[in-house]
């Protein structure tokens, strides 16, 4: 079998499979470049990955931002922080001791005890992952390509179930992975003390198990399918993407939001086919050539899945404007900003994850022409005021006097997107 201890796309254990013992040593080259890559990168690059992600819970958790696609999101973000921890404690720490010998406690004594429980979690949550940014595609392809069934199918309760239904689906698939190790204890005679290494268990060593469970339903389940289905969708959304963009100037600002909120998601998902292209191959060459050497490529994989875990705050950062000014407000010098419609809690009732600042700018002006009627008003007699006020047009929003436009938003807090309320 073979002694690759990646679970990123690749279905196999932590434990090593072929050696009599875990105090075998590695090749010292082996040894630097697991530490450089999951000593030293994986866990920089996981904390600052769940740091991002525990920002982007709070800006998309926020009132105005409550939509289906949003929550999806939140899930998403959930899932790829327990994928982040589990990284850490599987393959970031345990880099760090062959080549330094730091942290013996946790990689003889800690780790094998925590690794037969982390390992199925990590797994489960890999799985939700998957399926998740699968249900984000499918979200973007109703809204984009049937616009006139999101109403009615993109609901924040919908999301709710459907995250709910693949985190169970994703649990129940991978139950069987608790019965795949054992601990075995060893005694260490240039530390004069008992260490313990995990070993797979006989569950695991079945052949009949490894190429039904281990290869055929993993590959079906975890490959064919979402990343057939990641494909088609994301080249139909594509497409609609760059037919409206040629269209720009006859769409509706509801229309511009959603194709720019589309466009964002496509980088999430080519980041995501980037991140899992190296752990897919290494899956396949791992159910042909069991025997060959992947050390270099398993550890290079878990780099890549903990990238893509990590990467998705920048990502909204960079395309969502108002996540963008949400995160500013929150987190930086509120001053700057003011509390006005660049408050946090100070969205309209149609802004979503992506800003429109066309929009706003309308809203600005016919405040604006509110403020000037009025001074007009004030320079007419007494039957010329009545008269002006009485032809005003209906469509513009009108405040009292009395409220300060830093007051105008709290007139409306609760926001909803193309996916429609719950």
């Amino acid at each position: 079998m073979s002694t690759t201890d990646t679970y990123a796309f690749q279905n196999d254990t932590p434990f090593n499979l072929s050696l009599d013992s875990c105090l075998n040593d590695e090749e010292k080259y082996l040894q630097l470049y697991r530490f450089f890559t999951n000593g030293l990168l994986l866990n920089i690059i996981g904390i600052l990955g769940i740091l991002g992600n525990i920002i982007s819970m709070i800006i998309l958790s926020r009132p105005q931002m409550r939509s289906s696609i949003n929550y999806l999101l939140i899930g998403l973000a959930r899932i790829d922080t327990v994928l982040i921890l589990t990284s850490i404690l599987l393959f970031g720490l345990p880099g760090i001791y062959p080549y330094s010998g730091l942290l013996f406690t946790y990689y003889y004594v800690v780790y094998p005890h925590i690794a037969p429980v982390v390992f199925p979690l990590a797994m489960v949550v890999q799985t939700a992952s998957v399926y998740l940014t699968l249900t984000v595609s499918l979200e973007r392809f109703v809204a984009v390509c049937h616009p006139l069934r999101a109403r009615s199918l993109c609901t924040y309760g919908r999301a709710r179930m459907y995250v709910v239904g693949i985190i169970v689906f994703s649990a129940v698939y991978n139950l069987p992975k608790l019965w795949e190790s054992t601990i075995k204890e060893e005694w260490y005679p240039e530390k004069n003390v008992t260490v313990y290494c995990p070993r797979a268990s006989a569950l695991r060593e079945n052949e009949l198990y490894i190429r039904v469970y281990i290869h055929w339903l993993y590959l079906i389940f975890l490959y064919l399918l979402p990343f057939m289905g990641l494909a088609i969708l994301n080249a139909a959304i594509y497409r609609q993407v760059r037919k409206a963009n040629k269209e720009r100037q006859r769409l509706s600002r509801l229309q511009k939001r959603e194709i720019g909120l589309a466009t964002m998601l496509l980088c999430v998902v080519a980041v995501f086919f980037v991140c899992n292209l190296l752990p897919l191959v290494i899956n396949i060459i791992d159910t042909y050539r069991p025997w060959w050497n992947l050390s270099i490529l398993v550890n290079t994989s878990n780099l890549l899945v903990t990238i893509n875990s990590s990467v998705n705050f920048i990502i909204y950062v960079i395309f969502g404007e108002k996540f963008k000014r949400l995160f500013l407000v929150l987190f930086c010098n509120n001053s700057l900003f003011g509390t006005g419609r660049e408050s946090p809690d100070g969205a309209t009732h149609e802004d979503s994850f992506m800003s429109n600042g066309d929009r706003q700018s309308l809203r600005l002006h016919r405040q604006n022409t509110t403020i000037s009627r009025n001074g007009m008003s004030g320079r007419m007699n007494g039957s010329q005021k009545k008269r002006s006020r009485a032809s005003s047009p209906g469509p513009c929003v009108y405040y009292p006097a009395n409220r300060g436009s830093k007051e105008i938003p709290s007139a409306y807090t609760t926001q909803t997107s193309l996916s429609g309320p719950d």
